[in-house]
């Protein structure tokens, strides 16, 4: 007996035959509520502690004496640890399961980002940059294997997008609270508001890691939220949308050219969104605004357009059963934006406009993006595929910052990088059409019961 020989009654029993949409969506919303909150709020706490540097700058650079190309390369170092931890961490977490692993990296990395507050030369600060990252490495890849493993693809992009709106969303809660810290929390105990600003800004990812070690399930099976007749229904719906073909060997990921490739694109992808990120707040100030408040009310505007795009194409890839299409439009059209952003600084409403909608439209690909691995990609593969692709394409997150840095400090301005970067972003995007539109598409299609 399989999940298209099955269907849910009212009464969470199981039934022959038919169709019963209502209790099958009523149990994925279940399943839903039950997970992508938590990984929503850990990637909006990883965010928060990894971007949260973008505003400490504004005090910390004076009181270290950090340049811009200093800070640029403080800055990206988190990257490097991300990238040589990233496969072994999803490798573990498939050996050890998410509950444990997931916990343990949000308690390590919350650790580590309050460190980020005794920092009192550059070179503490490229160490705990390059640690961070280091345990910080496996979490966003480890949330996507584990979300595959619950959601077949006709319903992983909308409830990925639910995971990855804690991107945005890190911005648009974490900005005015970072803005809120350096304003008042100056001199409080005498110590500087950047210090209390990493201080607090870690609690947050401790409190999850302890939460997923009391209550994560780290599977469908050891679910007792769930019954019987759950359980093997939504494991049936995952064996029916199992492609035989697809690679499950560890080895078989690197050996898959459409992991590099797709860790490119993603990569280019990020060259646009952590110039955002890390820069945004630098910008408004080289603008005169000097209050730290009303610089992070200025920065949620980008990251709130963002949440509305993530969520909405996420939901008609899913409903349409298009993914190609919702990935490369937005990006393109992102980067055009970021390119048309460096020819309006005169006007400071017109920039934060057009910065926000290239921040929209490119942040909104990337639910349906990362609903492709799994398309090719199963077990032990699955999890180092993903982590292949993702520390692959956060090597761009290094260069991303360092070479804003770099230009700024030579230059005085940006906008030579973002050139670069937003041709980078529409390139690898329409890359995308040379992967067949049955690996990007394959189980996007309209949900049934």
């Amino acid at each position: 007996m399989t999940g298209s020989d099955l269907s849910l009654d009212l009464d969470g029993g199981l039934a022959r035959g038919g169709v019963a949409g209502d209790p099958v969506a009523a149990l994925y919303r279940r399943v839903a509520w039950r997970i992508a909150p938590f990984l929503c709020l850990g990637f909006l706490a990883a965010y928060v502690d990894r971007v949260n540097v973008g505003f400490a700058k504004l005090r910390m650079a004076s009181d270290l004496g950090l340049g811009e190309a200093a800070y640029g390369l403080g800055a990206g170092l988190f990257f490097i640890g991300y990238v040589l931890c990233e496969v072994p961490s999803n490798i573990l977490l498939q050996r050890v399961g998410a509950r444990f692993w997931l916990a343990r990296i949000m308690l390590t990395w919350g650790l580590l980002s309050g460190a980020m507050c005794l920092v009192h030369t550059p070179m503490s600060f490229y160490v705990l940059r390059l640690l961070l990252g280091v345990a910080e490495a496996g979490f966003m890849p480890g949330a996507l294997l584990y979300l595959s493993q619950w959601f077949p693809p006709d319903r992983r992009a909308r409830v990925t997008a639910l995971f990855m709106v804690g991107i945005p969303l890190s911005s648009v809660l974490g900005a005015p609270l970072s803005g809120f810290i350096l304003a008042h929390a100056s001199g409080v105990g005498g110590i500087a508001g950047w210090r209390w600003l990493f201080a607090i800004e870690a609690l947050p990812p401790i409190l999850l890691g302890l939460w997923a070690l009391l209550f994560l399930p780290d599977s469908i099976e050891r679910s007792q939220w769930l019954s019987g007749a759950e359980r093997h229904f939504l494991r049936g719906r995952l064996q029916d949308a199992h492609d035989d073909h697809a690679a499950s060997q560890l080895w078989a990921a690197f050996r898959d050219i459409r992991v590099w490739h797709l860790g490119l694109i993603d990569g280019s992808v990020l060259l646009g969104l952590y110039t955002v990120a890390f820069w945004f707040p630098s910008f408004l100030k080289g603008h005169g605004i000097g209050n730290p408040m009303t610089i992070g009310w200025i920065t949620i505007v980008p990251h709130l357009v963002a949440v509305c795009c993530m969520i909405l194409n996420g939901w008609h890839s899913d409903r349409s059963g298009e993914r190609r299409l919702h990935i490369v439009l937005p990006i393109v059209t992102g980067a055009a934006l970021l390119a048309c952003s460096t020819l309006a600084e005169g006007s400071l409403i017109l920039s934060v406009t057009l910065i926000a909608l290239a921040n929209g439209a490119i942040l909104g690909a990337l639910p349906p993006f990362w609903c492709i691995p799994a398309n090719f990609l199963t077990g032990p593969a699955a999890a180092a595929g993903l982590a292949i692709a993702c520390s692959f394409a956060n090597l761009a997150g290094f260069f991303a910052t360092a070479l804003i840095g770099w230009t700024i400090e030579r230059t005085h301005s940006p906008d030579l990088a973002l050139d670069v970067f937003a041709l980078a972003m529409a390139c690898a995007a329409l890359s995308l059409f040379l992967i067949p539109r049955s690996v990007v598409d394959r189980g996007g299609k309209r949900p049934t019961a």
